[in-house]
């Protein structure tokens, strides 16, 4: 159990609030029980390395405060927007006796024993944090799933997990699944449309000797069309007229004596 010590405080303005964080200190309220609340203060440096935790609202605390020592449990954080750094936390004084609902994290353990994960399988994780109602003196910090001996297609089930004495799940009417050890996914490359099969088929390259058919206004149809016509064009060499078809000489008729 972790111990932290605190500080009384009397104002709550913004004013004096700012104050505190600026000397590294955290605002704080501690309510629940019969006492009345009490306004606190925490020093950042000693919750910093406990604030990130998964399961920080879920810890039991023990709070010293002017040297009275109280178990209590962090039930809110609240964050600055730009900075992200706490700037104010609310503690629940834990009373023996009272049943509280916890939102507990989930840890999995002995993953290399699992043949499903050893076969390339995948953990497929439905719920990281399970809310449970519990006894104030037997809060569990984590709930524990054993993945030995777990194969492809096994479903963990909050029935195949051992809870503390006393402790159940808030969800009562089913058997909800916490997670799955998965076949593992394969991409396929999507397939090519016809039409790029087809395109691509007709722009292979002919083999060495054979002739492409040239398409409708390929340009090489063209230019044999034009070389034809060309061709057709041109008079052969001895395609000149014969000198017999030369029209004769005209003669005069003789003059009449």
């Amino acid at each position: 159990m972790s111990n932290l010590k605190a500080i009384k405080r009397e104002s709550a303005s913004s004013g004096s609030a700012n104050k505190l964080r600026a000397t590294g200190f955290i605002p704080a309220i501690l309510y629940g029980g019969k006492d009345p609340n009490q306004k606190i203060s925490i020093e950042k440096k000693a919750v910093r390395e406990i604030i990130n935790s998964d399961n920080f609202l879920s810890k039991v605390l023990e709070l010293e405060i002017e040297g009275k020592k109280e178990r209590v449990l962090p039930r809110d954080v609240a964050y600055h927007v730009i900075s992200e750094e706490p700037i104010h936390i609310d503690f629940m004084r834990v009373v023996a006796g009272k049943k509280i609902i916890l939102e507990i994290p989930v840890k999995f353990i002995n993953h290399p024993d699992s043949p499903g994960l050893k076969r390339g399988g995948v953990l497929n994780i439905v719920r990281r944090a399970v809310e449970l109602k519990c006894p104030a003196e037997n809060i569990p910090a984590d709930i524990i799933i054993d993945l030995k001996g777990t194969d492809i297609g096994t479903s963990l089930k909050i029935s195949s997990v051992k809870l503390p004495e006393n402790v159940i799940p808030t969800i009562t009417d089913r058997d909800f699944v916490i997670a799955t050890v998965a076949a593992p996914t394969i991409i396929k490359e999507p397939e090519k449309p016809a039409e790029e099969v087809a395109e691509g088929a007709e722009g292979e390259v002919p083999a060495e000797g054979a002739e492409a058919a040239p398409k409708d206004g390929d340009p090489a149809k063209k230019d044999e069309k034009g070389k034809e016509a060309a061709a057709g064009d041109k008079k052969p060499a001895g395609d000149k007229k014969p000198a017999g078809d030369k029209k004769p000489a005209e003669k005069k008729p003789a003059e009449k004596k």
